[in-house]
């Protein structure tokens, strides 16, 4: 049907069940190829996040350090030194007994 002239539905075409089907080794080597596809999509998102949760540690751990130094600082003022590196060293100890 034409309006205005233009064609105002799609001219049919004949009716073709099988037109769209693909075989069945075709479509296992799109699954395959999609596998490998998410694989190694899967493995770049992994990549990338171990990198992050790297950076986010170190920051932590700069922190940390920053922390304690501020605290032995602190600590320094009322302290005699030698007393300071004893109680630093009986500290480590534990920490590592802890750990």
């Amino acid at each position: 049907m034409r309006k205005n002239g233009k064609q105002w539905h799609q001219p049919r075409k004949a009716f073709r069940p099988t037109a769209g089907h693909t075989s069945y080794a075709k479509r296992t080597e799109e699954w395959k190829a999609q596998a490998a596809m998410k694989a190694k999509e899967k493995e770049m998102k992994d990549e990338k996040e171990a990198e992050r949760q790297r950076r986010i540690q170190a920051i932590r751990d700069k922190r940390e350090a920053k922390a304690e130094k501020e605290r032995y600082e602190k600590l320094a003022e009322t302290m005699h030194r030698k007393r300071l590196e004893r109680m630093k060293r009986r500290e480590k100890r534990n920490k590592l007994l802890k750990s």
